[in-house]
């Protein structure tokens, strides 16, 4: 009969231990799918909103007046750089208004709220600026 009691503990505690292992199973399978669909369902609202959730740009949009008075303030300060040098300034600032120019507008298409009154405003150029600023310039430049 000891024998018969034994076996039965053990064939109870196999058996909730299965039942523990099920319960845990289940549950964690459960919650993964809700998880993917949850976020399937938000893809597709945003989407529908025509927002991507990748986007975490929380800047505000630039304006067009602040995008024009970039432009030109920044192509009249690469300009002014370069003739900065310069022996024969009237020659040479006529060679560099085209490409400071295309510099300054291939930039602007870029151009964050933060960049623009940095540079406006506190005639500041940001990092992000400077790395835009050799992009531009290689993109302009690569011609010549």
């Amino acid at each position: 009969m000891k024998n018969t009691v034994s076996h039965y503990k053990n064939a109870v505690l196999a058996v909730i231990a299965c039942l523990v292992f099920a319960f845990m199973a289940t549950g964690c399978s459960d919650d993964e799918e809700q998880q993917v669909n949850m976020g399937e369902a938000q893809n597709i609202q945003h989407k529908a909103e025509g927002h991507d959730p990748f986007d975490h740009s929380h800047d505000v949009p630039v304006t067009d007046i602040q995008k024009h008075k970039f432009e030109h303030d920044f192509a009249a300060q690469c300009v002014e750089r370069e003739l900065k040098n310069s022996t024969d300034k009237d020659a040479d600032k006529a060679r560099w208004e085209k490409p400071c120019m295309c510099i300054a507008t291939f930039m602007m298409k870029d151009l964050t709220a933060d960049e623009a009154e940095k540079f406006i405003e506190e005639h500041k150029n940001t990092q992000s600026l400077v790395i835009k600023y050799e992009n531009a310039a290689y993109h302009c430049l690569q011609a010549k």
